[in-house]
């Protein structure tokens, strides 16, 4: 149920304050000049709400990035033994570098800034970093931002998605050697499993026509 209370400015002008309240939720307060906008707020955000669909963008003002990733590491990354030592990692990165920032500032335009950084920054080696190491940062920061938005309701949507991905180089093609292939062929051939020296043989045939 929403309630619009009417009060009077200091200047002596009239505001409208709207409070929404569903059980089950936490209420919903905004402030407006004119009464037909708080009663469309109140309309609009009781119906968000009921649907699931309401994100208060004061969730995203009152929590930082350096909170969400403490979040995910304590809450998500056990769930990821494989993969826990390198996205720590990796999102320690990003709290180091952009920590401080309340959610709400962390835009698409501020996370490509720091993706060039990254990719300009040499590693402990003194190696520049591969464009497919920067993919891995910004994939172990969206899946974190993945999480806030569907599970924790911190904001309403993953910025990283709008952030392009650097193009990673095309894999080098390495075809066998005529000494490789005579001997791959003869382990096929020596395999006790009949179907196994189909393919190569029509492998090889095959390079031999293109050749």
């Amino acid at each position: 149920m929403a309630y619009i209370q009417q009060r009077k400015t200091k200047d002596g002008g009239m505001h409208y304050r709207v409070q929404v309240r569903l059980k089950g939720h936490a209420a919903q307060t905004n402030t407006f000049r004119r009464k037909t906008d708080a009663v469309k707020w109140a309309q609009q955000t009781e119906s968000a709400i009921c649907e699931g669909r309401y994100i208060n963008v004061s969730e995203a003002r009152k929590h930082t990035l350096a909170e969400l990733i403490a979040r995910y590491a304590r809450d998500v990354l056990p769930t990821k033994p494989k993969s826990q030592k390198k996205q720590a990692a990796q999102l320690n990165w990003w709290k180091e570098q952009i920590g401080e920032y309340s959610l709400y500032n962390v835009t698409p335009s501020l996370i490509a800034e720091y993706r060039d950084r990254l990719m300009q920054e040499k590693t402990r080696r003194g190696e520049q970093r591969s464009s497919s190491t920067v993919i891995r940062y910004l994939a172990a920061l969206s899946h974190a931002f993945t999480i806030a938005v569907k599970e924790w309701g911190w904001l309403d949507s993953n910025p990283v998605l709008k952030v392009t991905k650097p193009k990673e180089p095309r894999g080098r093609v390495r075809f066998l050697s005529g000494d490789e292939r005579a001997r791959l062929l003869a382990a096929c051939e020596n395999s006790q499993n009949p179907y196994l020296n189909i393919v190569p043989v029509f492998a090889a045939l095959s390079f031999e026509v293109v050749a």
